[in-house]
C-alpha cells in the first residue's frame, strides 16, 4: 500500500494530499530510510512520522483499503513518541 494512503486511512494524518506534502518534505521515514508518497508500506514496518515538535513512531500491524473511524487505530501501534529540540 502507498505511504500516503497509508497515512490517511489509518488516520495518522487527516488527508491524503496532506500526507503526500509531508512525506515529500522528508518528514517520515520507513524502517530509517527516506520515504516518498509513493513508498510501499508493509506489515511490520516501522515509521517514524514527524509532527512539528514531536516525532512519533509507529508499527504497521495491518493494511486496508478502507476502515471506519473505529478501526484505524488497530492499523499501527505507537512505538514511542519523543519531543524534538527546535534547530534555532
Amino acid at each position: 500500500m502507498r505511504l500516503d494512503k497509508f497515512l490517511k486511512v489509518s488516520r495518522l494524518i487527516k488527508r491524503r494530499t496532506l500526507a503526500k506534502e509531508v512525506s515529500d518534505q522528508g518528514r517520515i521515514t520507513i524502517n530509517g530510510q527516506q520515504a516518498k508518497a509513493s513508498s510501499t508500506v508493509k506489515v511490520g514496518d516501522e515509521l517514524q512520522v514527524r509532527f512539528g515538535q514531536k516525532l512519533v513512531t509507529v508499527k504497521v500491524e495491518r493494511l486496508q483499503e478502507t476502515t471506519r473511524k473505529e478501526e484505524a487505530a488497530g492499523m499501527y501501534s505507537i512505538v514511542r513518541e519523543e519531543k524534538v529540540e527546535s534547530e534555532a
